[in-house]
């Protein structure tokens, strides 16, 4: 319990503007880095290059995420915010120092006294190509941005510690998801795709957006509702948090009702399938499982097949 209160009188110090080097964790040493990211670069698409390029690439980005500083916060080693970053390489070209690839990622969370890591939010980025220059510093200056493989690791930096934040505060991330803008905005002028409006409805420049719009707060009160109110408090209480799982569901109907066309609360039902299932498949009343299926079969009846063991 120490763990999760020390984050949340983290967040408080954010929230009511106290200075954040005051929040130092219960029982022990305070770190500045926030994030315990796993780096894996897969080149097996590449034939006939030296993979040492891929090696030190995967060490310079693991070093870039976990090694910097991205806000005033102050984590424990052991409370730093879990995430992978598994990078598949198809295509490499020495000369001109080009990467083709794409980035699946996962960010997760600890469950309140339980060994159960849950995710917070998981998805392919299919357009993370960049330049890289074996050996070549990864520099970020967020007031000048130049480089894409940079500016596209700032900005899942920041979307993991926004989205975390969010799971232990109501709009606890907002710090974090407001620098996932700027970098979005600055990015328009360097060279390199997925920052574009429009281009696609899961590039980076809409998650950002549908996650920060006025229209999609529903959405972001809801990561609250369903984890610190729901999962954390399913050890105490299981009724009490599956109905708050419940609540949070129904604000994730809500977001999808104001904004249908867009694609987070699909994503969010993607990766939280099985959980979700789990969570009421033999337990709660009939009206509680009921309400649960008819939400998530609406926002995403390509999964109505495991829709369906909701109601057993």
């Amino acid at each position: 319990m120490n763990r999760i209160l020390a984050i949340f009188l983290c967040l408080f110090a954010g929230a009511v503007n106290l200075p954040a080097v005051w929040c130092v964790p219960l029982g022990g040493e305070a770190s500045a880095q926030e994030l315990n990211c796993t780096v894996k670069v897969i080149h097996s698409q590449v034939q006939g290059t030296n993979t040492s390029v891929f090696e030190t690439l995967e060490t310079a980005i693991m070093e870039f995420m976990n090694n910097r500083s991205w806000t005033d916060l102050q984590f424990q080693k052991v409370e730093r915010i879990e995430c992978t970053m598994n990078i598949t390489i198809k295509k490499y070209d020495e000369a001109s120092n080009d990467f083709t690839g794409e980035l699946l990622f996962q960010l997760a969370r600890p469950v309140y006294n339980s060994s159960y890591n849950t995710t917070v939010f998981s998805m392919r980025d299919t357009e993370f190509n960049f330049k890289y220059k074996e050996y070549d510093p990864l520099e970020f200056n967020e007031n000048n941005l130049d480089d894409n493989l940079t500016a596209m690791l700032a900005y899942y930096a920041y979307l993991f510690i926004g989205m975390n934040l969010d799971t232990f505060s109501p709009l606890g991330g907002t710090a974090a998801l407001n620098m996932v803008e700027n970098i979005v905005n600055s990015a328009q002028t360097i060279e390199g795709t997925g920052w574009k409006a429009f281009d696609s409805g899961k590039n980076r420049h809409a998650i950002i957006n549908d996650y920060m719009e006025t229209s999609l707060e529903p959405l972001r009160r809801m990561q609250y509702k369903y984890y610190r109110e729901g999962l954390d408090e399913m050890s105490n209480n299981a009724d009490r948090g599956r109905a708050a799982v419940t609540e949070a569901l129904e604000m994730l109907k809500e977001a999808h009702s104001n904004k249908p066309l867009s694609q987070l609360p699909q994503i969010f039902t993607d990766f939280k399938r099985d959980e979700i299932v789990n969570i009421y498949s033999g337990h709660g009343t009939e009206k509680e499982k009921q309400t649960v299926y008819d939400i998530v079969s609406n926002i995403n009846a390509s999964q109505n097949t495991y829709w369906g063991r909701i109601k057993k």
